[in-house]
């Protein structure tokens, strides 16, 4: 296991976006964090109210939108116009190119979301996007899966071999997940502070698992985690 601290993580200011990088990205480069396996992008976000990001274009990448707080607007190239907010998955892929902006739908509260990219499983894909709200009970005392390669279980479709899922946890309470041989797994702290395999993670805090046949997740206090099982 492989911890990422919150503190380390690259950080970056500008007026109205503040961002937290778990790998490289942009400005900010650690050629010693670049990703893991094909997870590529962990973004921590806060955008003032009313502002965002202009239109501006991606390709050949999977890249997946979850709201903690707040509500985030999309439109995109396809014709896409969208409210993200808490509890909604998005996922975005780029493929052969998009264009799409994101701006804090409201004028008066801030909106906090992370951003993840994943490497798609092969390039020249056709664009195309996705959105699913998963509730609150659906992600208590488990976890739950919101994104994957089949799209089963209603989960958005990804188009590489991951698995995401996300689970609501109360002070004390465990879950485990299988980690089949040949599989790696990234887990990110979203709110709050758990034990991963009896190591200590804290929000924002995030760890690379390789080698392992399970992964045990102890909250120490009310926490929100997503898990990554990957080729």
């Amino acid at each position: 296991m492989t911890v990422r601290n919150a503190h380390e993580r690259g950080h970056s200011r500008r007026g109205w976006l503040d961002s937290y990088h778990t790998f490289s990205f942009a400005e900010y480069h650690d050629p010693a964090h670049m990703g893991f396996r094909a997870l590529r992008v962990i973004n921590e976000d806060r955008v003032q109210p009313g502002q965002g990001f202009p239109a501006h274009p991606h390709r050949d990448m999977e890249i997946i939108t979850y709201v903690l707080e707040g509500a985030l607007e999309h439109k995109d190239s396809l014709g896409t116009g969208s409210v993200i907010r808490p509890g909604d998955i998005q996922r975005m892929s780029a493929g052969t190119g998009i264009t799409h902006s994101e701006f804090n739908h409201s004028r008066d509260e801030p909106v906090h979301f992370l951003q993840i990219w994943i490497l798609p499983e092969r390039m020249g894909l056709p664009p195309s996007y996705e959105q699913r709200a998963f509730s609150t009970e659906e992600k208590r005392r488990q976890l739950h899966l919101v994104a994957s390669r089949d799209g089963r279980e209603s989960s958005v479709t990804i188009h590489q071999d991951v698995s995401v899922y996300l689970a609501l946890l109360a002070a004390s309470e465990q879950v485990r997940h299988p980690l089949a041989r040949g599989r790696h797994a990234w887990v990110q702290i979203v709110r709050g502070a758990a034990l991963l395999n009896g190591v200590s993670l804290l929000v924002g805090d995030g760890a690379a698992v390789s080698g392992e046949e399970f992964l045990r997740l102890d909250a120490r206090e009310e926490a929100e985690i997503l898990l990554f099982d990957m080729a």
